[in-house]
């Protein structure tokens, strides 16, 4: 539709320009003593158009010719400032493909052409100082690369100086920048408390990002602060940093790891409040705070309350339950049920048989009914449990145990051979 507008638009200017001309019966005169010359209007102001033409164009070749020295100049500031960033893209190639002495030589290839440039150039380019500062990080990284600290250093301290010059958002960015990659530097030297003092002097903000905390939580592990690395953990957790099953691994270690550095009652229960629900609902970490209480002289009856919820969990689940969770839990449990005469021990007896009554067939429930009832004094059912569980019992060391209390069991029947028997079997599982 436009198009036919301007189509009806020309064709109409030309009617009416053929019309005016031809219609035209004006003259001009023009007298050059002694002469006169007559004519026509429409040659007049065809004449008059072609000479503002000729004129229109004289004045732009004359301008052309005038700034060809100018334009020459800038010719060659802008081939030198591609050069300066042809070798910086050439430093980031080197330095992906593990030429580290290539890309040191690069980036400082960079920055001589840009002082070059600088000092050619009436002005200096707007991200003159975004360029040299990002020269001197590759140089260092490529520095860091072949253990060169000393000169690594200086280019990170000259790339320190550039970033002070700018303003703004430019400078924020730099200089968040080489702190965070100060900090991966001295992390890789295993200098634990550089690191953390790198990303100190970073803003609230910045520190909770994820690659600042992904540093923080190398660098805590490294320096032996378990409690603060759990707490970045968390947080990159919490953050979706990690998969599930590696959060979930992460976590666990590091707080297995915590209870195992306790050594106070006081701070291990302390410490176990402030673990969040799911953490002390899972079964290691459970059984190994229970233990570790019971090895700092703490009560049973308080590992048992630890443990109860894992114990509910663990027989309620139909999938998930795994024979080392049974294991271990089992094990602790055997640990803290030896203070017979306590307030909850019926509660745990009756509890435990209930269990095995529910699966007769679990050998590891087999196992800790049996044990139980054996310190309960209740021979008979002991006896006929423990016989039971050998046979399906996968743990070697339960199995000794097992062998034993049926041969304790046998002595106080007086039936020397069976006594003798059952200390064969836990002697060859020794």
């Amino acid at each position: 539709m436009r198009a036919a507008l301007w189509l009806t638009g020309l064709f109409s200017l030309a009617v009416a320009g053929a019309w005016l001309a031809d219609h035209n019966e004006g003259v001009v005169a023009v007298f050059v003593h002694p002469y006169r010359i007559d004519l026509s209007l429409n040659l007049f102001v065809l004449v008059l158009v072609l000479v503002l033409v000729l004129l229109l164009l004289a004045q732009q070749a004359v301008s052309a010719m005038l700034s060809l020295p100018r334009e020459a100049r800038r010719w060659r500031l802008q081939q030198k400032e591609r050069a300066a960033h042809a070798a910086l893209l050439d430093a980031y190639a080197q330095l992906m493909a593990g030429r580290y002495l290539r890309a040191r030589k690069s980036a400082e290839l960079v920055l001589a052409r840009e002082d070059a440039l600088r000092g050619a150039a009436e002005h200096p380019l707007a991200h003159a100082v975004a360029l040299r500062t990002m020269a001197h990080v590759l140089a260092a990284e490529a520095a860091h690369a072949l253990q060169d600290k000393a000169l690594r250093d200086q280019h990170l301290q000259q790339a320190e100086q550039e970033a002070a010059q700018t303003t703004g958002v430019e400078k924020q960015a730099l200089t968040e920048g080489l702190a965070l990659r100060a900090a991966r530097w001295c992390l890789d030297d295993r200098d634990a408390q550089g690191s953390l003092a790198q990303l100190a002097q970073l803003p609230g903000a910045v520190a909770r990002r994820t690659v600042a905390m992904r540093i923080q939580l190398k660098a805590t592990r490294l320096a032996g602060q378990t409690a603060r690395a759990l707490d970045t953990a968390l947080l990159l957790t919490k953050h979706r940093a990690f998969s599930p099953l590696a959060a979930h691994s992460l976590v666990r270690s590091l707080v297995m790891e915590l209870i195992a550095r306790t050594h106070d009652e006081r701070a291990l229960e302390k410490l176990w409040q402030g673990l969040p629900l799911a953490q002390r609902v899972q079964t290691e970490i459970a059984a190994q705070a229970a233990t570790r209480w019971l090895e700092l002289g703490g009560e049973p009856a308080q590992a048992r309350a630890w443990l109860l919820p894992v114990w509910e969990s663990l027989l309620a689940a139909s999938t998930g339950r795994t024979i080392n969770d049974m294991h271990r839990l089992v094990k602790v449990l055997e640990q803290t049920l030896k203070d017979v005469p306590s307030a909850d021990a019926r509660a745990w007896l009756a509890r435990i048989e209930a269990a095995q009554q529910s699966r007769p067939n679990d050998a590891h429930l087999q196992y800790l009914a049996g044990m139980v009832c054996l310190r309960h004094q209740l021979w008979g059912k002991a006896q006929n449990l423990l016989a039971q569980s050998v046979k399906g019992l996968p743990d070697a060391g339960l199995q000794r145990h097992a062998w034993a209390a049926l041969a304790e069991l046998a002595e106080q029947r007086q039936d020397e051979a069976a006594a003798l028997q059952a200390w064969k079997q836990a002697a060859r599982l020794e």
